[in-house]
Order: C-alpha cells, then sequence, then structure tokens
C-alpha cells in the first residue's frame, strides 16, 4: 500500500531522522516525496526520480565534480530533494548551486536507514501501525506506575511530547523526558477526548500531530486509543488510592480534634505515622469552598499553592474545604507569624485565580488542644472572610476586632443550634419576648432606650424582662450571662 506522499519538512521532523541534517537550498513549503530512489554512489543515472527523494548510498568527497552534475540533473529530472550519505559541509559552489536551483540537499551518516524509514512510511503503513501499537501495548501493561509514569513512558516510546489535558485545555500531566514541555497541542492537532466517566469527558489524550506523514499520524491515532483505557483504568486506580488516603486523614484529624488530654498513645503514633507533629506551635488555616467543588480531587492544587506560597503546611479535606495548618517547634516571634500570615493570604490569591474560596487564619496555640482551637478560629474567620469581599475574603483572627470575632463565631454551624436550644422557651409567648430581650442588650440593659426602640411603655419593657428571667431563669446582673445571650439572640435573629 502507498500513502499519498510525504511532506519533506514533516519527514526531516520525525524522530527516526533526527540525524539529517540540512546542507544546502531551500526546503519548499508544500514539498511532497512520493517515492524513494536509490543509487550507489555520485558517477549512478539516478534514472526517474519526479517526486522522489533521490538518496546516494556511497559517501563521496564534497569536492567531487560529479556532485553538481547530480544536483544538476536531479532537478531536471524533478527530484524533490537529494540525501547524502554523511553529514559534511558542501563545498561553497555545491551550496551556492543547489540554493540557486532550489534544491534541498541533505546529508547523515547513514543514509540507507533514512531512505529505508522514508519508503516504510511511504509503502508500509499498515506495518508502521502495528509497531507503534505493539510497543505502546507493552508501555501500558507495565502493572506499576501511576498516570504520570505513563503519560513519561508514552512519549518516550512515541518519542514526542503527550499531554493529558482536563476538560479545560490546562495540562494534568505530561512532560518532554528531555526538558520542559512546550505548549499543548491546539484543537486542530491529533487530540483522543478520553471519557472518564458516563456523560461529557473528563479529559484528553493529546499528541503533537506530525504534519505530512499519515502514516504516522494514523499509527498515533491507533496508539492513542489503545492509551486511552490505560489512562483511563490508571485514573480509575490513582482516584480510590486518593479518595482513601482522604478519608485516613479526615478520619484521623476528627479524632484528634475529638480527643482530650492527654492523647491515647495509638493516636499520638498515628499522627506520627502521618509525620505530624503535635507537640509544637500550631497556626492553623481554613479554606472554604462551595459544595459544588471536589475537594479531593482539588487537593493538588492547593497543595500547589502552598509550596509556591512557600506556606510549610499540612493540608486535609475535611467538609467543603480544607483544613491545614503549620507547627514551629517554638513559640514564634512576631517576625515569623508575619511571615507566615502573609503566605496564608498568598495562598488564598493563588488559588482564588481557579477556585472560589474564603480563607481564614486561627491564633498560635499549643499542643493538640491547641490544635483544636486554632482550627476552630480558622473556621469561625473563614465563615466571616466569606462576607468581606473588600478584604479579598480573607480573614486572619490576630487581626479581628473581639466584636467581630464573637460575631462571626455566633454564625457557626456548633453555635446556632445551642442558640436556639437556650432561647427556645421564649417562642410562642406573648410580648415577642425574643425581640425585646435583643433590644434590651442591645441599648445595654437600658429600659428606657429598649422603650424607645421598641415603641412602648418603659413599664411594659420591665415586665417583659422580668417574664424572660422567670421563663430563662437567668440572671441578667451577671455579665456572662448576658455576654451568651446576647450572642444566642443575635445568632438566631440572624438565621431566622
Amino acid at each position: 500500500m502507498v500513502t499519498g506522499g510525504l511532506g519533506l519538512s514533516g519527514l526531516l521532523a520525525h524522530p527516526d531522522w533526527a540525524a539529517v541534517r540540512s546542507l544546502g537550498g531551500p526546503v519548499p513549503d508544500g514539498a511532497t516525496v512520493e517515492r524513494v530512489v536509490t543509487v550507489a554512489d555520485l558517477h549512478a543515472d539516478p534514472g526517474e526520480v519526479r517526486a522522489a527523494l533521490l538518496t546516494v548510498a556511497v559517501s563521496a568527497p564534497r569536492e567531487d565534480w560529479h556532485l553538481d552534475v547530480l544536483l544538476r540533473r536531479a532537478v531536471a529530472a524533478g527530484a524533490v530533494a537529494v540525501l547524502l550519505a554523511g553529514d559534511a559541509p558542501l563545498h561553497p559552489a555545491s551550496r551556492l548551486l543547489a540554493g540557486r536551483m532550489g534544491l534541498p540537499v541533505l546529508g547523515t551518516p547513514d543514509a540507507l536507514a533514512a531512505a529505508l524509514t522514508a519508503t516504510r512510511l511511504l509503502q508500509e503503513p499498515d506495518q508502521v501501525v502495528a509497531a507503534l501499537v505493539g510497543r505502546t501495548a507493552a508501555v501500558c501493561g507495565v502493572p506499576h506506575g501511576g498516570v504520570d509514569d505513563l503519560v513519561a513512558d508514552l512519549a518516550r516510546t512515541w518519542r514526542r511530547p503527550v499531554w493529558l489535558l482536563d476538560p479545560g485545555g490546562s495540562v494534568v500531566a505530561g512532560a518532554d523526558p528531555a526538558g520542559p514541555a512546550p505548549p499543548p497541542p491546539a484543537a486542530g492537532s491529533a487530540l483522543l477526548e478520553v471519557a472518564f466517566g458516563p456523560g461529557q469527558p473528563d479529559g484528553r489524550l493529546a499528541v503533537t500531530e506530525p504534519e505530512g506523514v499519515p502514516a504516522e499520524t494514523a499509527a498515533l491515532r491507533a496508539a492513542l486509543a489503545v492509551a486511552a483505557n490505560s489512562v483511563r483504568q490508571r485514573l480509575a486506580e490513582q482516584r480510590l488510592t486518593v479518595e482513601r488516603d482522604a478519608r485516613l486523614r479526615t478520619a484521623l484529624l476528627a479524632e484528634i480534634l475529638q480527643a482530650g488530654d492527654p492523647l491515647p498513645a495509638g493516636l499520638r503514633r498515628r499522627a506520627l505515622d502521618a509525620g505530624w507533629s503535635l507537640d509544637g506551635w500550631h497556626a492553623g488555616l481554613r479554606i472554604d469552598v462551595p459544595s459544588s467543588v471536589d475537594v479531593v480531587a482539588a487537593r493538588e492544587q492547593v497543595l500547589r499553592a502552598v509550596e509556591t506560597a512557600r506556606l510549610r503546611a499540612v493540608v486535609v479535606e475535611q467538609g467543603p474545604g480544607w483544613n491545614a495548618w503549620t507547627t514551629f517547634d517554638h513559640e514564634p516571634v512576631a517576625g515569623e507569624l508575619q511571615q507566615h500570615a502573609t503566605a496564608a493570604r498568598r495562598t488564598q490569591w493563588l488559588l482564588r485565580e481557579s477556585l472560589p474560596t474564603s480563607t481564614g487564619v486561627g491564633r498560635v496555640h499549643r499542643g493538640a488542644r491547641g490544635l483544636a482551637r486554632t482550627l476552630g478560629e480558622a473556621g469561625d474567620a473563614a465563615r466571616l472572610a466569606a462576607e468581606r469581599t473588600t478584604s479579598g475574603r480573607f480573614v486572619h483572627v490576630d487581626r479581628l476586632g473581639l466584636g467581630a470575632l464573637l460575631l462571626a463565631w455566633t454564625r457557626t454551624d456548633t453555635f446556632l443550634p445551642a442558640a436556639r436550644s437556650m432561647l427556645e422557651p421564649l417562642q410562642g409567648r406573648p410580648g415577642d419576648l425574643l425581640t425585646t430581650l435583643t433590644a434590651y442588650l442591645d441599648a445595654e440593659s437600658s429600659l428606657t432606650e429598649t422603650a424607645a426602640v421598641l415603641g412602648v411603655h418603659r413599664n411594659t419593657v420591665a415586665t417583659r424582662i422580668e417574664r424572660v428571667r422567670h421563663v430563662l431563669g437567668v440572671d441578667l446582673a451577671d455579665p456572662d450571662e448576658r455576654l451568651a445571650l446576647h450572642l444566642a439572640c443575635r445568632s438566631v435573629l440572624f438565621h431566622s
């Protein structure tokens, strides 16, 4: 089977032609090789070479006048290019002649091997496809390694850059083993969409398409189809491993946060095995995202942002977001805390380029109990940050006023049920006792000011407050009880 021809520029870019060099003459756009003609030496008669690659098998001195004769005869017969044995440069006169005639003159140490490659691509495309598919199947059959390893192996096997792209076209995996990968191929290049689940495909396996080499293009498309199944399988296996590790991290952190002092020895050992230090000083970080975000899959983005921001932190998936913390082996001084806060804010900036996040930073606390405290503060700060667009949805507890921090705490999921339970006896009773109590506490326990706010008589307020004392069984002269009631009222009214 003979293909429609080989683009000369595509042939020069083929990996098997890596040793072929241009010695003289331009390579015109659209030059197509339809067959390969091989002669023994410069003295041979090239014969019919129209649209052919004329190959000279035996090397000869570049000063031999027979070379110029051969070049003239090749142009007259319609040859596309001349391939010489050896990569020594042409004599200046021969180079000028090739340029004037517009004949590409190429050189390579093994001209016969290069000619055989071109012949195979022209006349044996099925064998080219079978050979590449076989090598691809062998690579995919290796049972160990992750997706990154497989993509790197495919790049080495195919001898060209390979990428795994997400639905948005961003590179998930893939790099040129010899150095930084060039940009991923455009939509017109050889792409195969790989569906990792039902519905729309979750990504594509992409490889640069060889221009003007139909046999190589067909081979790559067939090899991509073979590789797609292995990529899909390894992604599924990798996902299972990632989810298992995430569950273990989440469960371990939950046990540590719920355990009292001292921590059980077994729990400390598990934390040590996970690489977590519990005995130092901890600064907590909470990153909240919408519930639609897959926090397990997006953890890699968080880790990259943390690393880029130079924030030394443990990152654990928990709820709609991540808990993270930095551990210091000594009580950090002001300069260290400032560096930590700067790194945390940079992490937030990096993440917001791709994820809608709200971030809170807790104060520094010591030990396992301190870890629970700082993560709790960070969570409260993150919930407050969600409402603060002017701060970039970033809040540091150390830079909050006490009132703002307490107000944030009243809006947490843990405080609200307790607040509702505390004030439930007031519900449904005449006199709108909850509104009256809130106004009374807002007015710093002033009956006159409360009456003015509510538009009722001072004695009416006094009667209602007395009923509140009786129904709830509280002492409003006690500052702690007043504070607890005030926070509870604010929380219930905020969520109503």
